[in-house]
């Protein structure tokens, strides 16, 4: 017989069976049988007397009470696991695996180079690190958290500021010997962009810029388009067109000469940079000491002081 769980376990187990919109999924992430899954979320709507999901072979969702009640269990979860921590050594050392996911060009120049000396600090944590520019799913992949770059979308999920990525328009010497140096956007229309399409959506991102205070942007003709930012840099230093580029991403080609910055005073807003973590869940010491160390990595190399947000582009 499966054993009865205490409230906070049910209220625990219903939020992920919510989270993650499926029985399944919350008893995978959760490690335990799909039965003792669907046995703690009856048992729940039997104490409450009430209808808390609607179920279909597809997908689970919740009723109206449902909805209502799963706000109230994040709270009371919440509140329940920072008691819980004022009890806890706060001298204990941190332990365990940490499952992140960061920008590629973020993660291979800036964060793996500075992890040895943060897993020497924390010999107790081991590191599960996903690299990729594409959306992931935190929750169903098990993730502590993920640093993202841009506009996010409105995804439910806990989100911390880290501040702003500046850009910066480039072009190769032997591009700029060929079709000229453009001075301003109205230089434009006679030239070439390596046009970058977003490994989520697909959409060709257009060219941006900021003209008297006002964010603008262009489509720009191209005749090669890429989805990450590696086939980016290595297009545009081909010769194949200008980009926008986060200026760390190009700082050694600039100094070398095999890039050079143009337009200086209409380039594109910057990027806000984001940690994303399960929604209202509690930090772990480990994700904690980790997320702080991440954020004062950034603010050090490439992330600027968070800028007002972007606003609608003018045509």
């Amino acid at each position: 017989m499966e054993r009865r769980l205490d409230r906070i376990d049910l209220f625990r187990t219903f939020i992920r069976v919510v989270d993650c919109a499926s029985f399944t999924r919350a008893a995978d992430t959760l490690g335990v049988p799909r039965s003792s899954v669907s046995a703690a979320v009856a048992q729940l709507e039997g104490r409450v007397g009430a209808r808390l999901l609607h179920r279909t072979t597809r997908k689970v969702s919740t009723t109206e009470d449902g909805a209502a009640f799963y706000e109230r269990c994040l709270q009371v979860v919440a509140d329940v696991e920072e008691v819980e921590q004022l009890f806890r050594q706060s001298d204990a050392q941190p332990a365990g695996k940490l499952r992140i996911d960061v920008p590629g060009r973020i993660g291979r120049l800036i964060i793996a180079p500075a992890l040895p000396a943060f897993l020497d600090m924390h010999p107790g944590i081991d590191i599960d690190l996903g690299v990729t520019d594409r959306a992931v799913d935190l929750i169903g992949d098990r993730l502590d958290c993920v640093l993202r770059v841009g506009p996010l979308a409105d995804s439910g999920l806990a989100a911390r500021a880290i501040g702003t990525l500046p850009l910066i328009n480039v072009a190769s010497p032997d591009y700029l010997a060929r079709h000229g140096t453009p001075r301003t956007p109205s230089d434009l229309s006679g030239h070439l962009a390596v046009n970058y399409a977003s490994p989520s959506t697909g959409r060709v991102e257009a060219w941006e810029w900021v003209e008297n205070g006002q964010w603008r942007e262009m489509p720009m003709p191209g005749r090669v388009t890429v989805n990450s930012a590696e086939a980016y840099i290595a297009c545009c230093l081909a010769g194949l067109g200008l980009i926008q580029i986060p200026a760390y991403d190009v700082a050694e080609h600039l100094e070398a000469g095999e890039l050079v910055a143009v337009m200086p005073d209409f380039r594109a807003p910057p990027l806000p940079i984001t940690l994303l973590y399960p929604h209202r869940q509690h930090l772990s010491h480990r994700v904690q000491v980790f997320t702080l160390w991440l954020e004062r990595l950034l603010k050090e190399t490439i992330v600027h002081e968070t800028a007002p947000e972007r606003s609608a582009p003018i045509d």
